[in-house]
């Protein structure tokens, strides 16, 4: 297995990022593997995944291109740029780490992926790094950006969610449950990071970057390009309840007695949610978000707790009677 020591500084020192081109490089990923990975990604997968085989169809040398540098054992380094971790960039800012690779660099990456030489028609192209920075934006501008706002909202909540889980049960916890069946807190300043056998690396002297995205994916990388730096990102799929932006459906005659928007909040709430993870689900502001959790909360049908610095909502006896009720009755 690979794992990284991680020391108390770099612990300290650690942030989570939202980055737009790791969320379009999940998504490549989902295209490429053809199948959703959660419920949520259903309806994406199938408005986009036509018009992808087709873009590949015109395009021959970026299906190969594709296949070479998303492999079952590692991506090609180029293809996941580790953040900068100073801030938040745009798309545009951020492919352009991929579009300035090298040509000596990206063959040398694909032949890491493959674990072995990159196919003629690669080897001979005069431009990999552009072309693969070329999809990405395609992929970026039809199938992430036009829901780029709900994307970034479930992300927000899933960090609201980790930092409450950090502050409650410590890094320990948090790390243990990023990926999981690859991440696994070893003990002993040790992260299992996947459940391949590749050397131990120290980032105790580098900073840590934990970067959400909505597609059920995630992969590791490091860069010490910049002076004096050394940065090391894990990339993990947001929690499931929060990736599945389709939502639970609001049962007809629910929506009837309670006002859609309403019933909408009470039905997420099988499993206990914070108020901007509510906000991030469904859409609402959080003012209508507050206003309908204190009307199921004065009508008994959900119940408020503490975690850690989180207040969280669920159901209450009466709420999972009469959700459920309606479930089996729609």
């Amino acid at each position: 297995m690979g794992w990284w020591r991680i020391g108390a500084d770099a612990l300290a020192g650690s942030r989570f990022v939202v980055s737009p081109l790791a969320e379009t490089v999940a998504a490549l990923k989902a295209l490429h593997a053809g199948r959703a990975g959660h419920p949520g990604e259903r309806a994406w997968m199938t408005e986009h995944l036509p018009a992808y085989r087709a873009r590949l169809a015109a395009e021959p040398l970026d299906g190969l291109l594709v296949r070479a540098a998303i492999s079952p054992t590692w991506n090609a380094d180029f293809l996941t740029p580790t953040p900068l971790g100073d801030g938040e960039r745009c798309f545009e800012e951020e492919v352009e780490a991929v579009r300035a690779t090298g040509r000596a660099a990206a063959l040398a990456d694909l032949e890491v992926a493959l674990a072995g030489p990159v196919p003629k028609p690669l080897a001979s192209a005069p431009d990999l790094p552009g072309r693969l920075a070329e999809l990405l934006t395609w992929v970026w501008r039809e199938t992430v950006l036009p829901e780029w706002a709900r994307r970034r909202r479930v992300m927000e909540a899933d960090v609201t969610a980790r930092t409450a889980r950090l502050a409650r049960d410590g890094w320990a916890a948090a790390l243990d449950e990023l990926c999981p069946g690859r991440t696994r807190w070893l003990g002993d300043g040790r992260l299992q990071v996947n459940a391949r056998d590749y050397p131990p690396r120290s980032v105790e002297g580098g900073r840590l970057l934990l970067v959400p995205v909505t597609p059920a994916t995630g992969w590791v990388s490091w860069d010490a390009s910049r002076e004096g730096e050394e940065r090391y990102a894990i990339v993990y799929p947001c929690a499931g309840v929060l990736a599945d932006g389709a939502g639970p459906v609001v049962p007809q005659a629910l929506g009837a007695l309670l006002g859609p928007a309403r019933a909408g909040v009470l039905v997420r709430l099988e499993s206990p949610l914070s108020t901007s993870q509510l906000v991030a689900l469904t859409g609402q502001g959080l003012g209508s978000v507050g206003r309908h959790l204190k009307v199921l909360r004065d009508a008994g049908l959900i119940r408020r707790g503490r975690a850690g610095r989180s207040v969280l909502y669920a159901w209450t006896e009466a709420g999972a009677v009469l959700v459920r009720a309606q479930r089996g009755g729609s």
